[in-house]
């Protein structure tokens, strides 16, 4: 009896670690079949996301319009309806207009899309500075102003003891690491740590071909290039986990060379920080958030 309740416990708390290893909702993933964004996070994307939407409805009703007057030219100016076709050079009217409307409508496009361009391009004063370098294949980050240095590669890479394919051993890793099995391919064995309603300006750089650091719930995208230096903000609204890619084709391994983000409370990212630096590199953010 005593063996069998060891047995049933030892169970229990197997299958507990999966949803409490975490402490943390995934809130920026891909979705198989998904036709949307991601639920934004940041107001760089919400802003992003209402443009979109804004142009669609702009594009689709031109494409109705021109396609009702195709339509209509068809039937009214067929050979049937016009046996005999009319000759004319042109129609100054009907010129300027078609010259008018698109400059009036594009000038309308860009009254609401260079402000969303303008707040992305404008660094702010970010309370927090991360350096993130892209290398083939997996990403570095340094806290600027602090000791703190890692190394980000994908569960399953080789450096993890994988090569790029699910195993159980792979399996394993996610699980221990607090993650599910679809995760596999977004999750990465360090994370980017940073709180809730912070600043934050991620300095972005390549050590030896063009990368590209993007997490699309944040709206944020920006190419890692050797030699120089360039920068993207962003101020998460919503604890949790958030997921991207390198977006520029880097390489053979370059579908292995995810991002992940966690947004925790500013408490949290305090004492991460803290422990992180005392340890001398990534402290598991997840030993903070079960304290």
């Amino acid at each position: 009896m005593q063996r069998k309740s060891m047995l049933l416990g030892l169970l229990s708390a197997f299958l507990a670690t999966p949803a409490l290893a975490q402490d943390l909702p995934v809130l920026g993933k891909p979705q198989a079949g998904g036709m949307g964004f991601q639920p934004a996070a940041t107001e760089l994307a919400a802003d992003l996301q209402w443009l979109d939407g804004m142009v669609l409805v702009i594009i689709t009703i031109i494409t109705l319009f021109v396609t009702g007057l195709l339509a209509f030219a068809a039937v009214r100016f067929n050979q049937k309806a016009n046996p005999v076709p009319k000759a004319f050079t042109h129609n100054s009217p009907l010129e300027v207009a078609w010259t008018i409307g698109p400059i009036v409508i594009l000038v309308f496009i860009g009254a609401f899309s260079l402000p969303v361009l303008f707040k992305q391009q404008e660094i702010p004063e970010g309370d927090i500075t991360i350096k993130v370098t892209g290398y083939q294949w997996y990403w570095g980050y340094e806290y600027v102003g602090t000791d703190l240095a890692y190394d980000a590669y994908m569960i399953g890479s080789p450096a993890t003891g994988g090569d790029n394919r699910m195993s159980p051993d792979v399996e394993a890793q996610l699980v221990e690491a607090g993650y599910d099995k679809s995760d596999f391919l977004l999750a990465t064995d360090t994370a980017v740590v940073v709180p809730v309603g912070k600043t934050i300006v991620m300095q972005v750089t390549g050590a030896d071909v063009i990368h590209s650091w993007t997490i699309p719930a944040f709206g944020v995208k920006q190419d890692a290039v050797p030699g120089r230096l360039a920068e993207l903000w962003f101020t998460p609204q919503k604890e949790g986990v958030y997921y991207g890619q390198c977006s520029e084709l880097c390489g053979i391994a370059h579908a292995y060379m995810p991002i992940t983000v966690k947004v925790v409370s500013e408490a949290a990212y305090e004492a991460w920080l803290a422990a992180s630096i005392d340890e001398g590199g990534y402290t598991d953010v997840r030993a903070v958030l079960t304290n």
